[in-house]
């Protein structure tokens, strides 16, 4: 029977089909082959008995992640925050890069507006064209605008700690009745309080994911395939890349650069190329061997 792994935990599957959720195990072939099951995985699986079965195949992916643990994405919600803990644009620019590589849907979600209001961060994002909406899950303020923006799809929520993604969820739905982490008034960081993944229905129809937070991006998930496709990850180029005089150009330094010339007439957010080059630098030593 064919379903789709709605939790992972502890070497556990647990799969919704047609006649109820299966709890499995994955058989030994995936471990060989260095494949691992993923919350959003479509998978075959077979039926044991007692509510318990095995995993036999996955189905063809739309897109995968490694950090979070994740498949199938229709819309990566990057929840951040202008009050503490204050979101480093970066890390979001980072999370877009990855997303646009995987083909993956990017709404950028400013919380907590009740204690800092995000304008800034919303115009920074809105003049990148990306959408945006800032949200209060203390106050209820936006949450029709993100129901809206995320109704119909299977959503990741990630962000760095203590931005207030499960408090979010418990906003959007009190049953989920997720465990919610103080955020500490010392290190300006929230303590992770997510810990496995897990996909649960909202009633306005949308899928959602938790997942823990931007600690959790390491370097791993920069590849060589986004080195060799970094200027396309920033949609906000797109109109510029083919602008250049030369070919090949990488947008850092070179004379006739048209994305360099657009951030210096402000058509671009320097910013962004600020991210972009940091992302070049990290990534323009990485070799096929170690991708």
């Amino acid at each position: 029977m064919t379903g789709r792994i709605r939790k992972a935990l502890s070497g556990f599957y647990y799969v919704e089909t047609a006649d109820g959720t299966l709890t499995c195990r994955a058989r030994g072939k995936f471990r060989k082959a260095g494949i691992s099951p993923l919350v959003g995985d479509r998978v075959e699986c077979a039926a044991l008995g007692g509510g318990e079965g095995v995993l036999e195949a996955i189905l063809p992916r739309r897109n995968a992640f490694e950090r979070p643990a994740v498949a199938n994405i229709d819309l990566l919600v990057i929840v951040a925050s202008e009050a503490i803990p204050r979101t480093e644009p970066y890390l979001i620019d980072r999370m877009t890069a990855i997303a646009a590589l995987k083909h993956c849907e990017v709404l950028v979600c400013i919380n907590k507006c009740d204690l800092a209001d995000g304008r800034a961060l919303a115009a920074y994002y809105e003049h990148a064209g990306y959408p945006v909406c800032r949200v209060s899950a203390a106050t209820g303020e936006g949450l029709d605008s993100l129901v809206n923006n995320i109704s119909g799809k299977l959503c990741a929520f990630t962000g760095n700690s203590g931005v207030g993604k499960s408090s979010l969820l418990n906003a959007l739905d009190p049953s989920f009745c997720l465990k919610v982490g103080e955020v500490s008034q010392a290190l300006g960081r929230g303590r992770h309080t997510t810990r496995h993944v897990e996909l649960y229905r909202l009633a306005c129809g949308a899928e959602i994911i938790d997942t823990p937070g931007f600690s959790a991006f390491d370097a791993d998930t920069l590849s060589l395939a986004l080195k060799q496709h970094l200027p396309e990850t920033f949609p906000d180029f797109a109109p510029y890349l083919d602008g250049c005089r030369f070919v090949g150009c990488s947008h850092t330094k070179e004379k006739g650069c048209a994305v360099l010339d657009a951030v210096r007439a402000g058509k671009l957010v320097k910013g962004r190329h600020e991210s972009y080059l940091r992302l070049y630098t990290e990534l323009k030593d990485l070799k096929d061997w170690e991708a």
